[in-house]
């Protein structure tokens, strides 16, 4: 499998060309090489880290969509980092400015381990707190998925960290 970092490839090459894509986050491969292989098949791999990469990303794919008219577009991240969060965001808002038809898929690593498809509407309301605030109003039971999964809410309720090792801070 031919990996090519994002931001290093030219536009109009010609692999890009009408491919289907999959555009993954760099370290995924080293916490899940089996999904990554899973999902790579047949697609033309570009991968990106957001902490080096950052807002580069939107121009870069919106004019690789321009550019060479992907078949598709899947994305591969981690669940829960705020980083990869912006691939898929930029995926979306690339195909919204562009105006193409392009079909997306999204993919995230729940916990490094569970390879779970995204709605691209999931990321859509992401965006929007008071949307996300609204509905943890509404259905407060989701914060217990959301402890399954984030160290940053088992501290913030004194379960996780230097609070509940009877510290305080």
């Amino acid at each position: 499998m031919l990996e090519v970092k994002l931001l290093e490839i030219w536009v109009k090459a010609p692999q890009l060309r009408e491919a289907d894509l999959l555009i993954v986050g760099e370290c995924v491969g080293k916490i899940n090489p089996k999904a990554l292989e899973e999902l790579s098949r047949g697609r033309v791999v570009l991968t990106a880290c957001p902490e080096e990469d950052g807002a580069l990303l939107y121009g870069k794919i919106g004019t690789m969509i321009r550019a060479s008219r992907p078949r598709s577009i899947t994305v591969l991240t981690i669940d829960g980092s705020p980083h990869c969060f912006l691939i898929h965001a930029a995926v979306n808002e690339a195909v919204f400015i562009t105006g193409e038809e392009i079909e997306q898929r999204h993919y995230v690593l729940v916990n490094g381990e569970e390879l779970v498809e995204i709605s691209p509407d999931a990321i859509r309301v992401a965006r929007y707190l008071h949307i996300v605030d609204r509905a943890i109003k509404r259905w407060p039971e989701i914060l217990g998925e959301l402890e399954k999964c984030s160290l940053e809410y088992l501290q913030s309720r004194g379960k996780y960290g230097p609070r509940s090792r009877g510290r305080s801070t």
